[in-house]
Protein backbone atom coordinates (compact mmCIF):
# COMPACT_ATOMS: atom_id res chain seq x y z
CA UNK A 1 0.00 0.00 0.00
CA UNK A 2 1.41 3.01 -0.61
CA UNK A 3 1.11 5.58 1.69
CA UNK A 4 1.64 9.41 1.78
CA UNK A 5 3.63 10.67 5.32
CA UNK A 6 3.45 14.96 5.42
CA UNK A 7 5.41 15.73 7.94
CA UNK A 8 7.90 18.64 9.29
CA UNK A 9 11.19 19.56 7.60
CA UNK A 10 12.24 20.01 11.34
CA UNK A 11 12.67 17.51 13.90
CA UNK A 12 10.36 19.79 16.84
CA UNK A 13 11.09 19.93 20.41
CA UNK A 14 10.04 17.03 21.98
CA UNK A 15 11.80 14.19 20.77
CA UNK A 16 8.95 11.58 20.90
CA UNK A 17 8.10 13.22 17.63
CA UNK A 18 11.20 11.91 15.56
CA UNK A 19 10.91 8.65 17.63
CA UNK A 20 7.53 7.78 16.49
CA UNK A 21 8.29 9.12 13.00
CA UNK A 22 11.17 6.44 13.19
CA UNK A 23 8.84 4.02 14.27
CA UNK A 24 6.21 4.30 11.63
CA UNK A 25 9.28 4.10 8.80
CA UNK A 26 10.05 0.95 10.14
CA UNK A 27 7.05 -0.88 10.62
CA UNK A 28 6.14 0.72 7.14
CA UNK A 29 8.59 -0.63 5.52
CA UNK A 30 8.19 -4.37 8.00
CA UNK A 31 4.62 -4.67 6.35
CA UNK A 32 5.62 -4.06 2.79
CA UNK A 33 3.91 -0.12 2.48
CA UNK A 34 5.75 2.27 0.30
CA UNK A 35 6.32 5.64 1.82
CA UNK A 36 5.66 8.72 -0.19
CA UNK A 37 7.00 11.47 1.09
CA UNK A 38 8.15 14.98 0.01
CA UNK A 39 11.56 13.68 -0.65
CA UNK A 40 13.58 15.58 2.04
CA UNK A 41 16.88 14.60 4.15
CA UNK A 42 16.11 16.78 6.76
CA UNK A 43 13.91 16.53 9.95
CA UNK A 44 10.92 14.40 10.34
CA UNK A 45 11.28 13.49 6.89
CA UNK A 46 14.55 12.40 6.82
CA UNK A 47 14.04 10.47 10.00
CA UNK A 48 11.26 8.20 8.77
CA UNK A 49 12.54 8.11 5.50
CA UNK A 50 15.68 6.90 7.09
CA UNK A 51 13.50 4.23 8.83
CA UNK A 52 12.53 2.75 5.84
CA UNK A 53 15.36 2.59 3.97
CA UNK A 54 17.13 0.81 6.52
CA UNK A 55 14.50 -1.37 7.36
CA UNK A 56 14.51 -2.37 3.66
CA UNK A 57 11.24 -0.31 2.09
CA UNK A 58 10.99 1.58 -0.25
CA UNK A 59 10.08 5.18 -0.89
CA UNK A 60 8.91 7.79 -3.22
CA UNK A 61 9.44 11.19 -2.93
CA UNK A 62 8.24 13.87 -5.10
CA UNK A 63 9.69 17.04 -4.86
CA UNK A 64 10.19 20.29 -6.85
CA UNK A 65 12.73 20.45 -9.19
CA UNK A 66 14.38 24.04 -6.95
CA UNK A 67 14.81 21.70 -3.80
CA UNK A 68 17.10 19.51 -5.87
CA UNK A 69 19.33 22.56 -6.40
CA UNK A 70 19.08 23.44 -2.84
CA UNK A 71 20.60 20.31 -1.89
CA UNK A 72 17.39 19.59 0.00
CA UNK A 73 16.57 15.89 -1.49
CA UNK A 74 17.46 12.33 -0.54
CA UNK A 75 19.47 10.72 -2.84
CA UNK A 76 19.01 7.24 -1.84
CA UNK A 77 14.92 7.10 -2.79
CA UNK A 78 13.77 3.97 -4.72
CA UNK A 79 11.86 6.64 -6.65
CA UNK A 80 11.94 10.51 -7.16
CA UNK A 81 9.14 12.06 -9.17
CA UNK A 82 9.95 15.95 -10.20
CA UNK A 83 7.01 18.35 -9.95
CA UNK A 84 7.50 21.89 -11.52
CA UNK A 85 6.18 23.67 -8.27
CA UNK A 86 4.72 22.87 -4.67
CA UNK A 87 1.02 22.62 -6.03
CA UNK A 88 2.04 20.20 -8.66
CA UNK A 89 4.08 17.57 -5.92
CA UNK A 90 0.78 18.32 -3.36
CA UNK A 91 -1.41 17.14 -6.21
CA UNK A 92 1.13 13.87 -7.04
CA UNK A 93 1.24 12.88 -3.44
CA UNK A 94 -2.50 12.59 -3.41
CA UNK A 95 -2.54 10.83 -6.86
CA UNK A 96 -0.49 8.11 -5.49
CA UNK A 97 -1.83 7.66 -1.81
CA UNK A 98 -4.12 4.72 -1.00
CA UNK A 99 -3.92 6.15 2.60
CA UNK A 100 -2.20 9.70 4.22
CA UNK A 101 -1.01 10.57 6.99
CA UNK A 102 -0.21 14.15 8.73
CA UNK A 103 2.95 13.84 11.41
CA UNK A 104 3.88 16.62 13.27
CA UNK A 105 4.85 19.46 11.34
CA UNK A 106 4.51 22.95 10.65
CA UNK A 107 2.43 25.17 8.02
CA UNK A 108 3.40 23.46 5.21
CA UNK A 109 2.20 20.17 7.08
CA UNK A 110 -1.34 21.77 8.12
CA UNK A 111 -1.81 22.90 4.34
CA UNK A 112 -0.86 19.37 2.65
CA UNK A 113 -3.38 17.17 5.24
CA UNK A 114 -6.02 20.37 5.15
CA UNK A 115 -6.27 20.11 1.23
CA UNK A 116 -6.33 15.67 1.36
CA UNK A 117 -9.43 16.87 4.30
CA UNK A 118 -11.41 19.10 2.04
CA UNK A 119 -11.04 16.58 -0.90
CA UNK A 120 -11.90 14.05 0.99
CA UNK A 121 -14.91 15.63 2.05
CA UNK A 122 -16.22 16.11 -1.47
CA UNK A 123 -15.32 12.87 -2.55
CA UNK A 124 -12.30 13.87 -4.48
CA UNK A 125 -9.81 11.22 -3.08
CA UNK A 126 -10.65 8.77 -5.95
CA UNK A 127 -13.25 5.22 -6.67
CA UNK A 128 -11.86 3.78 -3.20
CA UNK A 129 -12.24 4.84 0.57
CA UNK A 130 -8.72 5.98 1.61
CA UNK A 131 -8.20 6.76 5.34
CA UNK A 132 -7.20 10.23 6.62
CA UNK A 133 -5.01 9.86 9.56
CA UNK A 134 -3.75 12.66 11.99
CA UNK A 135 -0.94 10.99 14.11
CA UNK A 136 -1.37 13.10 17.46
CA UNK A 137 1.96 12.76 19.30
CA UNK A 138 1.95 13.39 22.67
CA UNK A 139 -1.09 15.91 21.98
CA UNK A 140 0.27 18.00 19.56
CA UNK A 141 -2.50 17.82 17.30
CA UNK A 142 -5.41 18.41 20.06
CA UNK A 143 -5.82 21.81 19.49
CA UNK A 144 -6.54 20.85 15.77
CA UNK A 145 -9.11 18.39 16.84
CA UNK A 146 -10.67 20.74 19.33
CA UNK A 147 -10.96 22.85 15.73
CA UNK A 148 -12.23 20.45 14.05
CA UNK A 149 -14.82 19.79 16.88
CA UNK A 150 -15.92 23.37 17.09
CA UNK A 151 -16.43 23.92 13.00
CA UNK A 152 -18.68 20.45 13.29
CA UNK A 153 -20.26 22.12 16.65
CA UNK A 154 -21.08 25.35 14.34
CA UNK A 155 -22.65 23.36 11.88
CA UNK A 156 -19.81 23.99 9.23
CA UNK A 157 -18.71 20.71 9.08
CA UNK A 158 -20.89 17.83 8.79
CA UNK A 159 -20.42 14.92 11.71
CA UNK A 160 -19.80 12.44 8.87
CA UNK A 161 -17.30 14.41 7.07
CA UNK A 162 -15.79 15.16 10.83
CA UNK A 163 -15.62 11.32 11.70
CA UNK A 164 -13.76 10.57 8.15
CA UNK A 165 -10.50 12.62 10.26
CA UNK A 166 -8.90 9.54 12.08
CA UNK A 167 -6.78 10.68 15.23
CA UNK A 168 -4.49 8.12 15.46
CA UNK A 169 -1.82 7.70 18.79
CA UNK A 170 -0.18 4.51 18.00
CA UNK A 171 1.04 2.21 15.17
CA UNK A 172 -1.93 -0.14 16.27
CA UNK A 173 -4.55 2.76 15.99
CA UNK A 174 -2.91 3.20 11.90
CA UNK A 175 -3.16 -0.76 11.35
CA UNK A 176 -6.76 -0.75 12.29
CA UNK A 177 -7.51 2.43 10.48
CA UNK A 178 -5.47 0.79 6.86
CA UNK A 179 -7.99 -2.52 6.94
CA UNK A 180 -10.40 0.24 5.82
CA UNK A 181 -8.84 1.16 2.55
CA UNK A 182 -10.01 -0.19 -0.56
CA UNK A 183 -13.55 -0.37 -0.17
CA UNK A 184 -15.98 1.90 -1.88
CA UNK A 185 -16.02 5.61 -0.96
CA UNK A 186 -19.86 6.40 -1.46
CA UNK A 187 -18.77 10.03 -1.47
CA UNK A 188 -17.12 10.24 -4.57
CA UNK A 189 -17.84 12.89 -6.23
CA UNK A 190 -20.60 14.27 -4.27
CA UNK A 191 -21.26 17.63 -5.13
CA UNK A 192 -21.49 20.12 -2.47
CA UNK A 193 -24.26 21.16 -1.33
CA UNK A 194 -23.75 24.67 -0.15
CA UNK A 195 -25.32 24.06 3.38
CA UNK A 196 -22.32 24.05 5.03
Amino acid sequence: MNITVYCGAHEGRDPEFAKRAAELGRWMAEHGHRLVFGGGNSGMMGVISQAVIAAGGELTGVTPEFFITADEVRDDMTELILSADVTERRSKMIDLADAFIALPGGTGTLDEISEVIANNRLGLLGETYKPVMVYNVNGYYDSFFDFLNAMEAQEFYRHEDRSKVIEVRCIEDIAAALETAGGEDSTRNRLYDGMR
